[in-house]
This record gives C-alpha cells, structure tokens and sequence, in this order.
C-alpha cells in the first residue's frame, strides 16, 4: 500500500495529465475551428476578388467594345465623307466640262439668238400673261433685245397652232435690274447668261438662265449619272 504522499503524488500527476490532455483537446478545437474559419475566410475574400476581377475584366471587354465601335464608325463616316467628296468633285467636273461645252457652243450671235428666243418663248409658255419684262445681264441687253419680236411672234404661233386662240404678249427689256455678270473666277454671284422673266412688278419670275437651267438638269441626271459612274 502506497503512502500518503506518494498516492497524493499520484493524484496530482493524474489531474495534471488530465489538465494537459484537456487543455490539448481545447487546443486542437481552437485551432481546428481557426483553421475553419480561416479557410471561409479565405474562401470569401477569394470569391470577392475573382468577382472584383470578373467585373474589371468585364468592364474594360465593355471599353474595348465601344471604342472599336466607335473607332468602326468614325472609319466608316470617314469613309463615306471622301466618297461623298470624290463624287462630288466628279460631278463638280461635269458641271464645268457642261458649262464649257454650252459657251462653246454659243459663239455665234444666230445660235445665241436662237437660243434667247427659245428661252424666252418657254417662260412665257408658263407665264401666259400679256405684258412681260425680260432681264438679263448688262452685256446681253443688245442681244436679248434683238429676240423680243421674234420670241413675241414664235409664242403666238405656239398658241395658235395648239389652241386655236389668237394671244399676243408685250414683251420688254428691264433697264433697272441686272442679272449678275459673266463668271470672272473672282468670289461673289455670276451668270453665264440666258433670262428671266418677271410680270407684275417682280411678284411672278421665271428663272430660265443658263445656270438654273443647267443646274436643273444636272438634278435631274444625278440618278443615271450616279448609275453610270459610282458602282458603289
């Protein structure tokens, strides 16, 4: 039988051993229950940076998109704008290679004649009415002035022949307003010639000048040009 000292000893060993074993299991939980939450931890701040990153990487994906876009769209826009200017430098050309070929024509004073005449007798086609002021430029006063018995004498016969009624027009050459002069290359307005005709007192004109006339036609031809020229 052991002493009381020794079996005290010994008691004091057994708590101690179990204190130890205790304070290990509680050691083990603290550090397994860290180790859980370490790892959640973790796992949380893991899932909000890849989400972080996810909406970065979205965002820039997103940028990048629309400045390739946009980048599409200013080369396209570019694109059409020199198309535009390249047709309408072509057309510009024709308009000039048209002019050109209109003066040459009218060198002479019969075919310039004829011409005013022409012009004048399809205004008053469209005016129809019994007194009418021609305009023109300065230096065609003599010109114009030269086709106003004519242009009065060919309209009545038009008249005649397509209605059967008798109708005369008293034709006159404006003094006071000028059409503008010959083109100079110089800025500011110009005519290249023909009329315009104006009844009471200016409120009804029509403009049958070379330029609107040609202009008029240049519009209407654009279609079939277009077609002819741009495959595109």
């Amino acid at each position: 039988m052991a002493s009381p000292s020794a079996e005290t000893q010994n008691q004091i060993v057994q708590m101690t051993q179990f204190i130890l074993n205790e304070a290990k299991d509680r050691a083990e939980e603290i550090t397994s229950k860290a180790l859980q939450e370490f790892s959640i931890e973790k796992l949380k701040v893991v899932n909000q940076t890849k989400e972080k990153i996810c909406q970065e990487y979205a965002k820039k994906v997103k940028q990048i998109d629309t400045q390739q876009a946009i980048a599409r769209s200013t080369a396209i826009n570019k694109s059409r704008l020199e198309k535009i200017r390249g047709r309408q430098t072509i057309l510009g050309k024709i308009s000039d290679e048209a002019k050109d070929g209109l003066l040459k024509a009218m060198q002479t004073d019969d075919t310039q004649k004829a011409f005013i005449t022409k012009l004048i007798v399809q205004g008053l086609l469209m005016l129809l009415e019994d007194t009418v002021q021609i305009r023109c430029r300065a230096c065609d006063d003599s010109l114009v002035e030269a086709c106003l018995e004519s242009a009065a004498s060919e309209y009545s016969q038009l008249i005649q022949k397509e209605t059967g009624s008798t109708k005369t027009v008293k034709l006159s050459l404006d003094t006071e307003v000028k059409l503008p002069p010959a083109p100079s290359g110089q800025p500011g307005p110009s005519c290249m010639g023909g009329v315009v005709l104006v009844c009471f007192n200016g409120k009804i004109t029509i403009d049958n000048t070379i330029d609107s006339r040609l202009a008029l036609v240049l519009e209407q031809a654009k279609p079939k040009i277009r077609k002819l020229l741009f495959t595109n």
